[in-house]
């Protein structure tokens, strides 16, 4: 069975004081919850079920991750 690691970007929200995941090399692989344990629970089987749906052709095209950048604008 093969492995795969995915970086989710992770936010809370100022209102709920929830939690907000997605997965940017997955479409569709998005979620929230209350807490980061349950959120990590959460994330876990979302992308399982992301990757039950790709081919195996598919699956080996994932892209990369790479990293975030921080961009500053005047406005």
């Amino acid at each position: 069975m093969q492995q795969y690691s995915f970086t989710a970007q992770i936010e809370r929200d100022n209102e709920s004081g929830g939690y907000t995941a997605r997965v940017p090399a997955l479409p569709g692989a998005y979620t929230q919850a209350e807490s980061l344990d349950e959120l990590n629970i959460n994330l876990k089987e979302v992308i399982e079920l992301c990757l039950e749906e790709l081919t195996d052709e598919e699956l080996a095209h994932l892209p990369e991750f790479v990293g975030f950048q921080q961009v500053t604008v005047s406005r």
